[in-house]
């Protein structure tokens, strides 16, 4: 069974939608206003309500057959479908329009260099640098907005990793496919029905036990980015993780952030310098309304703590075409 025949049967109105392969995401903002992605575009849908009691039921009846809950003292679902889609809700009185809903469509398409030289993502020239940086075992960190195919672009890069070398996955939610004979993936759990969380850093440092080649980090969101950056410093090369920013320089900052989160009592520039010491390339992707193109690549050659500045090389930039 798939994802999806889980959650049509209480989402027939808009179960066209849902089905569409060329639609990536559907929202549901109330009863009456309903939005899709499709090509890259948003748009709102005619001719299609749903009832504010039925919408409600709907998602309570999603929540219980994904084995989680929705309800006025738990208000927020963030569900995973079997594919791999996701499927968001809040519900009033948190959700002040009535409920929403967002369901964001897994592609199982493994898409390849040559689709996204195709969509306009990368051209030939960078393909070819960031497959020197992933040969080269360069520690690359992905920056970018939300839904700007960070995940996409992280997987491309994971398939130049040779064959021969062992991959550990770690993601909060998994989405990454990758081809390689010797994977090893790891899955964040968020408490549920009795059972207690495991976070990524619990993971991360269970990596080591595993014998590692490669690790990648689907998305650094806190405290394991001081467990990756000490990683990093004692010779685990050729990493991959993704962080949400709004630029290349931007993602350096999260960065840092994330590693003060971890509550290990470091100093300020102490961190910066080990971060510039081991970080060795950001690429920052976004999203234009119709396309997904990598705007920046940095090199980082070093932190500068007296200039509080990090010291790198702009190897790649693309005007903004707005």
């Amino acid at each position: 069974m798939n994802g999806f025949e889980i959650i049509l049967p209480f989402l027939k109105p808009i179960e066209h939608l849902i089905l569409d392969d060329s639609i990536s995401e559907v929202m549901v903002n109330g009863p009456d206003r309903i939005f899709i992605e499709k090509a890259g575009y948003l748009e709102q849908v005619q001719g299609v309500t749903l009832a504010e009691k039925f919408l409600l039921v709907a998602v309570k009846n999603i929540a219980r057959r994904l084995g989680d809950d929705v309800s006025e003292s738990k208000p927020i679902l963030d569900s995973r479908l079997p594919d791999g889609s996701r499927v968001a809700a809040v519900i009033p009185p948190c959700s002040l329009s009535g409920v929403t809903l967002t369901i964001r469509k897994f592609n199982s398409r493994h898409f390849d260099l040559e689709d996204l030289i195709r969509a306009g993502t990368l051209d030939r020239p960078l393909a070819n640098r960031l497959e020197d940086y992933v040969l080269k075992r360069n520690n690359v960190l992905i920056s970018g907005g939300t839904g700007t195919g960070k995940t996409t672009l992280a997987g491309m890069l994971a398939k130049f990793i040779p064959d021969d070398e062992r991959i550990l996955l770690i993601e909060d939610t998994a989405e990454l496919r990758l081809q390689q004979p010797n994977v090893v993936r790891f899955e964040a759990r968020r408490e549920q029905n009795g059972f207690p969380a495991i976070p990524i850093r619990d993971l991360l440092k269970a990596s080591l036990r595993h014998r590692p080649d490669r690790i990648i980090l689907g998305e650094i969101r806190g405290g394991e980015a001081f467990d990756l950056l000490q990683l990093l410093n004692t010779g685990h090369a050729g990493t991959l993780s993704t962080i949400h920013a709004n630029s290349a320089k931007q993602g350096l900052a999260r960065f840092t952030s994330c590693v003060l989160q971890s509550g290990v009592e470091l100093p300020y520039r102490a961190i910066k310098t080990n971060i510039g010491d081991s970080l060795e390339v950001v690429v920052h992707i976004e999203r234009r309304p119709g396309r997904r193109f990598i705007s920046e690549v940095l090199e980082i050659n070093h932190y500068d703590p007296d200039a509080d500045l990090f010291d790198y090389r702009v190897m790649y930039a693309k005007a903004d075409q707005t």
